[in-house]
């Protein structure tokens, strides 16, 4: 069977100004476009081999001389799947030229020499590229008196069989008229039925124009990131994963989730208090430089209990991540209760340690061991690859302890309530599904470090890859200065309680 369908206009245009662009014929270019069609159509074979005819007139004298000196040759191409398609047309056109010198041989003396082989198989997979003035359909012409036709691919036997020159040949056909190319497919039916040849004409239909026409142009990717997938088959997958039901998802820790955001886009701004900053990647530094002055200064160990007890600043968030990159169990302590609450509190979680910073730095300073974070980050050490190797072979699992809140002992002594990773992660996967919440968000940070949101305004924040806008001590009771952040940091996402809502409302 054969199938034909046009590029249209911008694509031949596209497909034009690439050739133009990369200084690459246009033939040589179609070549490296069926390679990369056969490489995805096979499921990754990397060593493809297709049979071209060429016109064997490879000395000047033959030009003028009436005569068969067509021959067919194997062209043998050998893929790198992570070449992009601008590199891997060079290597096919490199190729060609090379199998080019040695066309003359006759492939029949070729195939003599070797009586094992008794079809090759690249000749049943073909290609060939056409420039023509015209677009004669029946293929005829006349030299005098003589009509000489082409022999089509297809020849119909019977009315019930056909047969094919080809299992499958690739043809592409450029009109010199229009300039404008076209694309035909003749496969033998005995392997492939009409269905498939039309869906496979479909495919390379929707990798060229993924190739050439798309925003996201794709010769400088990867070809192994080409997709064969159609309009209506992504319509499918994203329809039947579009289910209520929830399912079991592999679940990580929350710095591996954090760490992930980093890699993704670290020149990101992670947080902001006032004029200051810090972006993914900057956040992550001071996070593993803290990290590492707590676990050798102190011999801080796995499920070890951290206490931190700073005011809302960009310390507070370096010190919390350190402590979960380190596999401690952090547990935060509001400076705004009063000091002996705050001592008990430490009493009773046998805290090996309490970060804290210049403001809150003499709660705590003859009675329990404390660390300056400030201090810590302050030291320009440079982080070494065995720095990054002690800290990434601390093993660490979603059933491991994450952090510690207290309830509020209205109605007798604190009670500590102990959280996993995993439960995090599971609530950050809620969050944002029941929230949309996505990394252009920007949310503010409102609530106490003793309250359960404070885990929800940071960690989920920062596991999700959105921007997390904190405000000075005491800034969410100044009304002016909040509502001139919440315009000007453009936040997009609160969470306060309705009083607090209804009063910032009436301000």
């Amino acid at each position: 069977t054969s199938i034909s369908f046009d590029f249209g206009q911008d694509l031949s245009h596209n497909f034009l100004l690439h050739a133009s662009s990369n200084s690459i014929s246009l033939e040589y270019l179609a070549l490296a476009t069926y390679y990369v069609f056969l490489f995805k159509l096979t499921n990754g074979e990397k060593d493809l081999c297709i049979g071209i005819n060429t016109h064997g007139r490879y000395r000047d004298e033959f030009e003028s001389i009436v005569g068969m000196f067509v021959n067919a040759i194997p062209l043998r191409c050998q893929l790198d799947p992570h070449l992009p398609f601008h590199k891997l047309t060079k290597h096919v056109q490199d190729n060609m030229i090379n199998c080019m010198k040695y066309s003359y041989f006759p492939l029949q003396r070729i195939l003599n020499q070797h009586p094992n082989i008794s079809n090759p198989v690249f000749l049943d997979t073909s290609f060939e590229f056409i420039s023509s003035m015209t677009k004669d359909e029946q293929n005829e012409i006349m030299i005098g008196d003589s009509r000489l036709s082409l022999l089509p691919y297809s020849i119909k036997i019977s009315e019930d069989e056909i047969m094919s020159k080809f299992d499958f040949i690739l043809s592409f056909q450029r009109d010199l008229n229009l300039n404008e190319f076209s694309c035909t497919i003749d496969a033998s039916i005995g392997l492939f039925n009409v269905e498939t040849v039309c869906i496979i004409a479909q495919r390379l239909q929707t990798m060229l124009h993924q190739q050439f026409t798309s925003v996201d142009c794709t010769t400088n990717k990867p070809i192994y990131e080409l997709s064969l997938i159609l309009s209506n088959e992504q319509y499918l997958m994203q329809s039947l994963n579009n289910t209520q039901i929830s399912c079991r998802s592999s679940l990580t820790c929350i710095h591996h989730e954090f760490v992930y955001q980093v890699m993704k886009h670290p020149q990101k701004l992670a947080v902001e208090l006032d004029e200051q900053s810090l972006t993914y990647d900057e956040l992550l530094f001071y996070v593993q430089q803290l990290a590492l002055q707590i676990i050798n200064k102190y011999d801080i160990k796995l499920g070890d209990i951290i206490c931190q007890c700073v005011e809302r600043s960009l310390s507070m968030i370096i010190g919390s991540l350190s402590i979960e990159i380190i596999g401690s169990v952090y547990c935060p302590l509001s400076p705004e209760n009063p000091e002996e609450r705050l001592q008990n509190l430490v009493e009773q979680t046998q805290a090996r340690l309490i970060l804290v910073h210049s403001l809150t730095n003499r709660i705590f300073r003859n009675t329990f061991i404390t660390y300056d974070i400030d201090t810590a980050i302050n030291i320009n050490d440079k982080i070494t690859n065995g720095d990054l190797y002690q800290l990434s072979s601390i093993s660490i699992t979603p059933d491991d302890m994450s952090y510690i809140v207290f309830t509020s002992g209205s109605t007798g002594i604190p009670k500590a309530v102990q959280v996993r990773h995993r439960n995090l992660t599971v609530y950050m996967q809620s969050v944002a599904e029941m929230t949309t919440l996505k990394k252009s968000d920007n949310v503010i940070q409102m609530a106490s470090c003793s309250f359960d949101t404070h885990f929800q305004d940071t960690f989920v924040t920062l596991m999700s890859g959105a921007g997390l806008v904190m405000l000075h001590p005491h800034g969410n009771k100044d009304l002016t200065y909040l509502i001139h952040e919440l315009m000007d940091k453009d936040v997009t996402f609160l969470d306060a309680v309705p009083s607090y809502l209804d009063t910032l409302c009436q301000h």
